[in-house]
């Protein structure tokens, strides 16, 4: 697949320098289970959940098994914080309890950065910060500076040390970590790939624009020849079809490959994970910007990308002999929140003296996610020989949409017909990146022939 234009610098060497470098550096049989979003609000693990049983054997079977908390975990009864006027779509929220339960699950990393990261505060961020580390679960991508916050986490394991390294280009302003300067502290919050969005537009339609902005009130010529135009604080740009164009903050890249390279100089083993909507939730292709970065981000020392936040699957790429996945979806949807607080009531039109927060939820989810395919994905396990991805197993779960609404969203392992549906469309996604996915035992199967070390 072409490269993308929209390019990162990275060391090209394959080398940084004699403390580390870009190669992974596993035992034989190293393997790396990975899903998508956990939006979860209790344990799961010894309610009657059937087939999840089968779906925690998976998870358990590896080295390292990774998903993307999107909650806060808090006991609201002791809770001194607030609900935030500011949040990711929800207040997403989680019992005390689900701790020990992702434990018992078999996650072992976590990434924090994500749009539901400070829903309920600094106060929520930090009560949930304390539960995972009480519960001996590595997590990075939130803290109290951006120092922190961009840093890599590490887990030992049998076959080599881990790091996690997580960002987001989805993200609430308010939400975004800083470093001290001068004499201003540090900001706590969440560590941010800021994106600069443009719309594409024909060039027909780009002339038509620029007219309009001549004649609106308060405009200023720009300079001759100028590519763009800007009406009300939305940037357009002429190309050959319509769509979404992201420029990434070159600050924001070179803040994320350094920590991405100090994080494989400290391990053997590199993830890096961005939770990203973009260009949105109803979009099954990557935004433009995304495959140029991965590129990147595996060439400064990750051994393996993943992109979750779209709430559906979107393809895979096999690149350098790691794996590219550009969403994995959902794993738990288990979303029916409690308390929402009162802008989601009115939000959704409801009141609190009457309705409840099961309604605001129910309502909020027949908006975003009444397609069923948000309620499908796969658990990818990725098996590393010689130091390279050998094979990539796609494992198609199911949430359960049809059930009852409390009772959907957690998964299960998909029927036969359901099964080859989901890795049919996800052979589709990948096709475009070079990806062959074979469909074994209603199992996807990549497959890769090792090569000789550069």
């Amino acid at each position: 697949m072409e490269e993308p234009s929209n390019q990162y610098t990275a060391q090209q060497d394959g080398r940084y320098d004699t403390v580390g470098s870009t190669a992974t550096n596993v035992a034989d049989g190293f393997t790396m289970v990975a899903v998508g979003d956990l939006l979860v609000t209790r344990p799961l693990t010894k309610g009657r959940h059937p087939g999840f049983a089968e779906i925690i054997e998976i998870l358990h079977d590896a080295d390292v098994t990774f998903g993307n908390i999107e909650t806060s975990i808090f006991d609201i009864r002791s809770f001194k914080g607030s609900p935030q006027a500011e949040h990711g779509g929800a207040y997403v929220i989680s019992l005390p309890e689900l701790g020990p339960d992702l434990k018992a699950m078999g996650f072992k990393v976590v990434s924090r950065a994500n749009n539901h990261s400070l829903d309920w505060g600094l106060e929520g961020m930090r009560e949930t910060s304390r539960v995972l580390d009480q519960n001996g679960i590595v997590h990075a991508g939130a803290g109290e500076n951006l120092a922190q916050a961009g840093a890599a986490r590490f887990l030992e394991t049998v076959r080599g040390r881990v790091a996690l390294v997580s960002f987001a280009s989805t993200y609430t302003p308010l939400s975004r970590a800083a470093d001290p300067a001068s004499e201003a502290p540090g900001r706590p919050g969440i560590n941010v790939l800021r994106l600069a969005r443009s719309i594409v537009v024909m060039p027909e339609m780009l002339e038509c624009l620029r007219r309009l902005q001549i004649e609106l009130p308060g405009f200023r010529p720009g300079r001759k020849g100028q590519s763009s135009v800007e009406i009300a604080g939305v940037t357009y740009k002429g190309g050959n079809k319509s769509g979404y164009s992201y420029e990434a903050d070159p600050r924001d890249i070179a803040d994320i490959l350094r920590n991405v390279r100090r994080a494989k100089q400290f391990a053997d083993f590199c993830i890096v994970t961005n939770h990203g909507h973009e260009p949105g939730n109803w979009s099954q292709e990557p935004p433009d910007y995304e495959q140029s970065l991965a590129h990147t981000l595996i060439d400064s020392g990750a051994d393996a990308y993943v992109v979750h936040g779209p709430h559906q699957l979107r393809g895979i790429e096999i690149y350098r002999h790691r794996p590219v996945f550009y969403s994995l979806g959902n794993f738990i949807m288990e979303d029916l929140h409690t308390p929402v607080g009162a802008d989601m009531f009115n939000a959704y039109g409801k009141d609190p003296r009457v309705d409840t927060d099961a309604d605001v939820t129910v309502d909020e989810m027949a908006r975003e996610f009444s397609d069923p395919i948000f309620y499908e994905s796969v658990v990818a396990v990725s098996r590393f020989e010689q130091n390279q991805l050998a094979e990539l197993r796609l494992y198609p779960i199911e949430l359960g949409y049809s059930k009852r609404f409390a009772d959907r969203g957690v998964p299960r392992l998909a029927p036969a017909t359901e099964a080859n549906v989901i890795l049919e469309r996800l052979q589709k996604l990948s096709e475009p990146f070079g990806t062959a996915i074979a469909i074994e035992n209603d199992v996807g199967v990549i497959r890769l022939r090792p090569t000789m070390p550069s």
